[in-house]
């Protein structure tokens, strides 16, 4: 027992030596049990054999009998105890005093376990669980993100446009052919196409690629592969798609389909042939036929009218002055206005400015030249010379066609008058009169307007105010001093003055200064030239008159007085704090939101005021672990694993303690959480007072050790097999074989011989069989008359003796303390358990083999669950209002009995007294036993047990 008390200190000690910081964050603690050697007494039978008379004559009229005894023996047990460890936390393993974080390959308890991430995932060192790198996901980050999405998670969409697929780590689009930017939302720029933009465009004449295929879009008037060829002929436009309108064999252009005329035609489609007068490409030459012969539109030649020949019909088949069959007529024209007259019909040809039947009217008004046929150009009212169409111009106007008027300063026929007009004044191109300039009058310009007047003829009236003077030209006022605006109704705006308010007001704290002077007007509050002189503190107003009434640290202002409150109050006087649910200047700012708190934050500061158990700003922070009450300032007091209210630091204790602090374990019998659970342990099983689990006594097994060893096993745990053979019972507590008829031995391996001796005593034998001699008959008839009258020579003698015992015996039953009584008539059965001060049973008709506790009769400290049977077969004691087998339920709970059985030589008075079990108490100092639990055994002969 020493040494292992020895042990334990010593390897507490290490444990102390080399134990990790419980202060590292990074150490976590657990419970965890172990298994102490202790030694224990207990009770270990043994066979007892004895004797008794009997009919059976062939043994001489003794029969044989066994009983189990016990005797005290020591034995080595386990005993489960527990202690906190402490333990590097999950993601850490230990390394001399220190928890060291696991590397990147490894995670879990004591850093055991291996990564099983994939690239380039970090594994979490507690879990295990993979964190994957950007554009990766999976249990172990093996695959790459889903198509669409990118980033840490894969959460981030793809920005990518026209089927663009995104990189999975970094999102970075990539485009698909024809296609780029940074979204590749952009086509390929123009020149380029496929993939990455890179093919150049083979397109020719202004031919426009497409941006994926790189085929070539040509534009109207081209096609082929690359656009080289023209549309063919007959066709124009997008893709040659529309036919050429052209007539007359015109040809048209292949990209626009406009018609190139061939001679002699004209017109959008070529439908026209050129105007009378003109022939040739584009009709762009004209006819120079005479005489009304018309050309050819093609080749120009003339067709001559009858009466006319030669290759322009310039010359006439009559002579000069005849006309009609034969030129026998005459011709009617006027000779000096006419040029010819036609030599069949005798129609004149008028010379130019002269047109009738015979070219004796000049042109109209509008008209000149050959047949009056050319519109006269003139302008503004000009005369137009009926031959030359030279214009004639009106006065006040010059040029070809008289479209220019005359120059600025002059005026008459031809512009040859000079303008005398004054002041800007214009004058009339047509006669020179002056139009004056706004401001003037007079014929010549040279008169101002009157005062109060102005404007063109001097019609409007001035509006300047404020002694501004007017313009006479164009109204607007000239201000003065202190004044401004379009007609000088605005004084000067607050910090300027003088002409056009172009000075500088020189003053420090003043509402302006005074338009025209410059004067300060101070503000209330302030004084002095430059206003820069401030009311004392506690003053404001008008010659800082007045006094200040703020509150609560508030401030006044000098100008009107109002205050200005310190941060946390408010009102006109800063009398009052901020509502609740704000604080700070102004009360302008909102609490936060206090979770565990006693009221909305402090009206100035605006900081939290925690309930008991809570911590930190917004009080949502529960008090670190061993810590309570308010502001978190107490220490916990719970031991043994036991959880402390943030609150008020009560202690929920760990299942299987209680007490205050729970530094109790439960009481005996009871065990789990508030040690509300009873024990189901049955047997004078242990039970364990934090999982009740139960720790069986030799001889039993079972959840509640409510077995007894199976048949063939014995000893604790029933691991044990029995070595008894010839048919022996194995005691399932020692494994002592009981022998069956004719053998004897530990093992029952013997055989039996008959004892000859006949003792009538009790004898103990450590023989578990009788021995027997077979003898004649003869022999046997002649011993058994023999032994029938010694037999009850003796039985008169006991009997007798008996009756004058049992009249001596006293009421009570005594004891003497610390003392073991024996008794040849009684065996030894088994311990019970010590109380505080020991004691032993002795008298001459009862019998306690053991030492026990302070045995009482009070049916109050009895067990009244586990009735003990007391059979009662005294023929001389005062049995009235017994039966013959009475159960007694009236036991301290200090004793524990297995099994007493009491015989006295008269078959006919005995007591029995069987099995009781009751939880043991602590071992006292006092006791006689070794045990922690005993076994008391009471015999009583006919009498209730009473208090000594």
């Amino acid at each position: 027992m020493a040494l292992s008390v020895t042990g334990l200190i010593v390897f507490s000690l290490l444990q102390a030596v080399l134990s990790l910081n419980p202060e590292d964050p990074n150490v976590c603690s657990h419970w965890e049990s172990y298994a102490v050697t202790v030694q224990e007494s207990y009770a270990h039978p043994f066979d007892q054999i004895y004797y008794t008379r009997c009919t059976d004559i062939l043994n001489w009229f003794k029969c044989t009998r066994h009983r189990i005894s016990y005797k005290t023996a020591y034995r080595r047990g386990l005993r489960t105890m527990y202690r906190r460890r402490s333990q590097c936390c999950p993601g850490y393993y230990e390394n001399g005093d220190f928890c060291i974080r696991c590397d990147s390959d490894h995670w879990g308890p004591h850093c055991s376990n291996r990564c099983q991430c994939q690239n380039g995932a970090l594994c979490n060192p507690i879990t295990g669980a993979c964190v994957c790198a950007a554009g990766f996901r999976g249990w172990r980050c093996e695959e790459l993100c889903a198509p669409g999405t990118h980033g840490k998670g894969c959460q981030l969409p793809c920005q990518c446009h026209h089927g663009a697929s995104c990189d999975p780590r970094t999102g970075e689009c990539l485009c698909a052919p024809g296609y780029t930017g940074v979204y590749c939302e952009e086509l390929c720029p123009p020149g380029s196409h496929g993939a990455h933009c890179e093919l150049r465009c083979p397109c020719q004449n202004g031919g426009t690629c497409h941006h994926i295929t790189g085929e070539c879009a040509c534009p109207p008037g081209w096609t082929g592969a690359v656009c080289a060829q023209p549309c063919p002929p007959g066709t124009f436009g997008q893709n040659c798609s529309q036919d050429c309108p052209c007539h007359h064999g015109g040809q048209c252009d292949h990209v626009t389909g406009q018609c190139h005329c061939t001679a002699g035609y004209m017109g959008d489609r070529c439908q026209e042939e050129c105007p009378f007068g003109t022939f040739g490409f584009q009709c762009s030459q004209r006819c120079d036929c005479h005489n009304g012969g018309q050309c050819s539109p093609t080749t120009g030649t003339c067709q001559c009218e009858p009466g006319y020949q030669g290759p322009r019909c310039q010359e006439r088949l009559c002579p000069e002055g005849l006309h009609g069959p034969g030129c026998s007529l005459p011709c009617p024209c006027d000779n000096d206005n006419t040029i010819s007259c036609h030599p069949v019909t005798g129609a004149c040809t008028c010379q130019p400015g002269w047109s009738g039947h015979h070219c004796n009217e000049s042109c109209p008004a509008g008209y000149y030249g050959d047949g009056c046929q050319l519109p006269c150009t003139c302008q503004n009212g000009a005369d137009c010379h009926s031959v030359t169409g030279s214009c004639t111009c009106a006065p006040g106007f010059m040029g070809e066609v008289c479209a220019v008027p005359c120059a600025a300063g002059t005026y008459g026929p031809n512009c040859s008058s000079v303008c005398s007009c004054n002041n800007g004044g214009t004058c009339s191109p047509v006669d020179g009169s002056c139009t004056c300039k706004e401001g003037w009058q007079g014929l010549d310009c040279t008169l101002p307007c009157p005062s109060g007047t102005w404007g063109l003829n001097c019609n409007a009236s001035c509006a300047c105010a404020n002694g501004a003077a007017c313009s006479p030209s164009d109204g607007s006022c000239s201000c003065t001093p202190g004044w401004l605006g379009d007609t000088c109704e605005l004084p000067c705006p607050d910090g300027t003055f003088g002409p056009n308010c172009s000075e500088r007001c020189d003053c420090s704290h003043a509402d302006g200064c005074h338009p025209v002077t410059g004067h300060c007007c101070c503000l209330a509050g302030w004084t002095g030239v430059r206003c820069d002189s401030t009311c004392p503190p506690g003053r404001w107003g008008p010659n800082c008159s007045v006094s200040c009434n703020c509150e609560n640290g508030g401030s006044c202002s000098p100008e009107d007085g109002s205050c200005e409150c310190a941060p946390g109050f408010r009102g006109p006087l800063c009398q009052r704090i901020c509502p609740p649910g704000f604080y700070g200047h102004g009360c302008a700012q909102p609490c936060p939101l206090c979770v565990h708190s006693s009221g909305p934050c402090h009206h100035v500061s605006g900081t939290c005021e925690c309930l008991p158990g809570f911590s930190g700003a917004l009080c949502n922070q529960v008090c670190a672990g061993g810590h309570f009450g308010q502001d978190c300032a107490q220490l916990c007091s719970c031991a043994n694993n036991g959880t402390c209210s943030p609150i008020d630091g009560s202690c929920q204790c760990f299942p299987g303690w209680i007490g205050k602090d729970c530094s109790q374990g439960c009481p005996a019998a009871f065990y789990g959480k508030d040690c509300g659970r009873v024990c189901q342990c049955q047997n004078g099983a242990s039970c364990d007072h934090i999982s009740g689990k139960c720790t069986c006594r030799t001889g039993f097994t079972g959840q509640h050790c409510e077995q007894r060893c199976a048949p063939g096993t014995f000893g604790y745990g029933c691991q044990q097999l029995c070595e008894c053979m010839n048919n022996a019972t194995c005691d399932h507590v020692t494994g002592t074989c009981y022998c069956s008829s004719g053998f004897k031995g530990i093992r029952c391996d013997q055989a039996a011989l008959m004892m000859e001796e006949l003792n009538p005593y009790t004898k103990i034998s450590p023989a578990l069989g009788a021995e027997r001699h077979s003898v004649g008959a003869v022999t046997g008839i002649i011993l058994l008359l023999f032994l029938l009258v010694v037999l009850l020579g003796l039985f008169a003698w006991r009997r007798r003796r008996q009756k004058e015992k049992g009249r001596d015996l006293a009421p009570r039953v005594s004891y003497t303390p610390a003392m073991r009584m024996t008794s040849t008539d009684y065996s030894l059965s088994d311990l019970s358990q010590s109380s505080s001060y020991a004691q032993c049973f002795s008298n001459s008709s009862y019998h306690a083999l053991a030492c026990g506790g302070p045995a009482t009769s009070q049916a109050s400290t009895l067990d009244r669950n586990s009735p003990t049977k007391l059979s009662n077969k005294s023929p001389d004691r005062d049995t009235a209002g017994w039966t013959p087998y009475s159960y007694v339920n009236v036991l301290d709970s200090h004793f524990q009995i297995s099994a007493l059985e009491a015989r006295y030589p008269s078959e006919d008075f005995y007591i029995e007294l069987r099995h009781l079990s009751r939880p043991a108490e602590p071992h006292s100092p006092g006791a006689c036993g070794m045990d922690r639990r005993q076994n008391t055994y009471i015999m009583d002969k006919g009498f209730k047990v009473a208090p000594a």
